[in-house]
């Protein structure tokens, strides 16, 4: 049944020993090695990510951070275009309003020296119309030193309106 083989147990032994030897230097060495590195690559990987996500986060922060800035600047900005405009629109009603009283005096002033000048080819007229009828009246022709000096007593007793 079973025996003991002392020789086939040396050299089972042996056998076992040089294949364990070989496999160990030429076998789980190289295999522990690279199960080794790719442990380390692994690691490497996962505290890659763990610092890109980090950074990640901290750039979705900024970002949050800027685009917060730039929305209020932007609100800054409407806020101070929509008083530039209303200050404009005051400006430009102020000036309309300076102009208009400015053409309001003008045509004052026009309409008074036409009415001045009126009043003085009236006068002219009533003086000449004055010294016909005179004329008439008196059958008389008078001189010019004459007749001035009716006008000028004619026009100092007309009212001055």
């Amino acid at each position: 049944m079973l025996e003991i083989n002392p020789g086939l147990i040396i050299w089972t032994i042996i056998t076992f020993v040089c294949l364990a030897g070989l496999l160990s230097k030429f076998a789980w060495k190289p295999m522990l090695k690279l199960l080794n590195d790719r442990e380390n690559k692994i690691h490497s990987a996962l505290e890659e990510a763990d610092r890109a996500r980090a950074e990640a986060a901290e750039m979705l922060k900024q970002n949050e951070n800027n685009l917060a800035r730039a929305e209020e600047e932007y609100q800054k900005m409407i806020r101070e275009g929509k008083a530039l405009a209303e200050k404009l629109k005051e400006d430009i009603v102020i000036k309309a309003k300076q102009q208009a009283q400015n053409e309001l005096k003008l045509a004052a002033e026009e309409i008074q020296r036409n009415t001045d000048a009126a009043k003085q080819k009236l006068r002219a007229e009533v003086a000449d119309l004055a010294i016909k009828a005179a004329e008439i009246i008196l059958e008389e022709t008078l001189d010019e030193k004459k007749q001035k000096h009716l006008i000028d007593s004619v026009m100092n007793q007309l009212p001055k309106s």
